[in-house]
């Protein structure tokens, strides 16, 4: 049997080759221990939304809203209904990331007249009115508990980065992404939570693990960064038009000559930094107006520092790999880390390319279906 469901394929004609232990995995499994579902409701405001983004240590989150009002994201129906009646209690209607809320507090460009009134009315506004600003706000998507480990990767091999698990699916008999579910509640399954299972299975895995970036033709490039003299806000906009999450910092060839307000072809330049959308959940909001007009370096070493410091822990490292180190390794440092991106490097430090928790998947993925 073979089904087709919003581009995800289920062919059970691959089950004979995958590793016994891993083929008998399924979704609801790696949900089993996860904490109840953290959203929002779509009147929140962004300031309030922020706050739950920090005190849940999330980088994204549902949005809930009352049935009937909205449709939902990528034409979805996601409901949330009582276990016993039936009946429908929200509708989730997308998905607001940090990244959402920086493009809508860069959106016209604020100088830095340091008018913390302004950052409050951009934050006053309700999260119902922000989800759109970046294309991953429109998409929503679940995992029936059924669907095997291998249908799940398919699923995260293509770029998605999270989806919706119900712990009571009416649609027992199918397995993918489903375009309409009702539950009484859901857990969140992301692809981090599939490397920690792969690590978990590294047994099963060997054959993929102990292979060079290079071999299995890992490395994503071109790879699209910023200058070490580009600005906070010219960075967010920049992530925001190419759908970016964080951005490697290069060193610039000529500072006075360079345009610093766009993305620049990273390879071959010394890799200094990241600037990551989820870096900034640590800037109190009052601070984000002055920090907007300043460089991406002073913020990663000055704010990031002071953050680090008060929270007792050393800022972010680096997390760097070659092109002939071995998956495993890779897998170990985004798992430890809990990064979702490896810069790859050469001897001297010039970037060569990334590897993304999307690219892993993909590859081990392709290799127990080989």
């Amino acid at each position: 049997m073979q089904t087709t469901m919003m581009g995800v394929k289920n062919d059970n004609m691959h089950a004979a080759v995958e590793p016994q232990r891993l083929r008998d995995k399924k979704v609801k499994e790696l949900v089993s221990e996860k904490r109840r579902l953290v959203e929002v409701p779509y009147t929140a405001t962004l300031a309030h939304t922020m706050n739950a983004l920090v005190a849940n240590q999330v980088v994204a989150m549902p949005v809930a809203a009352p049935p009937g009002h909205w449709i939902g994201a990528g034409g979805s129906m996601i409901l949330e209904s009582d276990k016993h009646t039936g009946s429908v209690r929200k509708h989730y209607i997308g998905m607001i990331t940090m990244l959402d809320i920086l493009a809508h507090i860069a959106g016209d460009n604020p100088d830095d007249s340091g008018d913390h009134s302004n950052m409050e009315q951009r934050m006053a506004v309700p999260v119902s009115s922000v989800i759109g600003h970046c294309l991953e706000s429109l998409s929503l998507w679940t995992l029936n508990p059924s669907t095997s480990i291998m249908d799940c990767m398919e699923v995260f091999s293509k770029g998605i980065h999270r989806a919706l698990v119900p712990l009571d699916s009416s649609m027992e008999n199918v397995s993918g992404v489903e375009l309409v579910e009702s539950a009484s509640s859901y857990r969140m399954l992301t692809q981090m939570d599939l490397m920690r299972f792969l690590k978990g299975h590294e047994s099963d895995l060997k054959h993929v693990l102990d292979r060079t970036l290079n071999d299995l033709g890992a490395l994503v490039e071109p790879i699209f960064g910023v200058t070490d003299h580009t600005k906070v806000i010219d960075a967010i906009k920049s992530m925001r038009a190419g759908s970016l999450n964080a951005v490697p910092i290069v060193e610039s060839f000529n500072a006075a000559t360079e345009d610093h307000s766009q993305l620049v072809n990273g390879k071959g330049r010394k890799l200094i930094g990241t600037f990551s959308a989820t870096d900034l959940r640590g800037c109190p909001v009052s601070h984000l107006q002055s920090w907007l007009t300043a460089s991406v370096m002073e913020y990663t070493r000055s704010l990031l520092s002071v953050s680090a410091n008060m929270a007792g822990s050393s800022p972010r490292e680096l997390v760097t790999s070659c092109a002939e180190s071995p998956l495993a390794e890779v897998v170990d440092k985004v798992v430890v880390n809990h990064v979702h991106r490896v810069w790859v490097v050469d001897s001297d430090g010039r970037l060569e390319g990334l590897v993304s928790l999307t690219d892993i998947i993909r590859v081990i993925r392709t290799s127990l279906l080989e």
